[in-house]
């Protein structure tokens, strides 16, 4: 059996398979893993199929890296090859609309109000994975400005604000507040972008709640960009504003908040600076 590095015809061949079983994944539709599998290894350098499988597992570690879906049952595995997260640069590249695509495409099982999305607690230094494998997942975050295109994305952004409304509306519900439920407001939607917080609520005891929302399809640790005025409301209105982080949108969305101040949980980059003439 092959035991040499992969080359990029190879790699180009495993990456396009696993995009097309995810895609099936993602949709619901019933794949064969040991199928394809079968069908890929006459087209490889006479590859077991227990390299097929790791390789498959690193593409789930370069997918995690750049904020995208996965397919589960392929657990990421690191220490991958250079030439396979370009083998994966270059299918996206060819496959613009997946990026693009909307988020949330799965068909309902049924009609009922979206449930309460599930709060958990935010990433720290006490819960972060290995050092070797958290470099890996944020080298290739910066090299791809992960953060950049999900700030680009609009119609996952819009979506990610919908699903919190949605959230809180059912949360002041199933507290008793109804009254409240009614005024909460979707600013950034009503009033536009500058407000520094996309979502007016309220805590179940009364308390303003203004929510910043950031969403991604990726996992919990993804960088996000956050702007200037929205890290200046932060700071004045401290006791009422909060980040709220949705993360997995996709598949199964999951959040954790954060608050004031941000420097506290993040490192802030500055990406851009303001030219203005002498």
């Amino acid at each position: 059996m092959a035991s040499g590095l992969w080359t990029d015809e190879e790699n180009d061949l495993i990456v396009a398979d696993y995009f097309a079983m995810l895609a099936d994944d993602i949709a619901g539709r019933r794949y064969s893993k040991a199928e394809h599998r079968r069908a890929l290894l006459p087209l490889l350098n006479d590859r077991s199929e227990g390299s097929v499988e790791f390789k498959h597992q690193n593409i789930s570690a370069v997918l995690k890296g750049l904020g995208e879906d996965w397919i589960p049952g392929y657990k990421p595995a690191f220490n991958f090859q250079v030439t396979l997260v370009d083998a994966v640069a270059r299918w996206l590249d060819m496959y613009p609309d997946w990026l693009g695509r909307l988020p949330g495409t799965r068909p309902a099982t049924d009609m009922r109000a979206p449930a309460q999305i599930w709060i958990g607690p935010p990433p720290t230094l006490s819960n972060q994975p290995p050092p070797q494998e958290l470099d890996q997942m944020l080298h290739i975050a910066r090299k791809f400005d992960v953060a950049g295109r999900d700030e680009r994305n609009r119609a996952l952004g819009r979506a990610g604000e919908e699903r919190v409304l949605a959230h809180e509306h059912a949360t002041l519900k199933d507290a008793g507040r109804d009254d409240l439920a009614r005024k909460v407001r979707w600013v950034s939607e009503e009033d536009g972008d500058g407000a520094g917080y996309d979502i007016a609520s309220y805590a179940p005891d009364g308390r303003p709640r203004l929510i910043e929302v950031k969403t991604t399809n990726g996992w919990e640790r993804t960088p996000f960009h956050i702007t200037r005025n929205e890290l200046a409301v932060a700071d004045e209105r401290r006791a009422e504003w909060c980040l709220f982080r949705m993360w997995n949108f996709s598949r199964e969305p999951r959040a954790f908040e954060l608050y004031p101040p941000l420097d506290a949980h993040v490192s802030l980059t500055p990406t851009s600076f303001q030219a203005s003439f002498h």
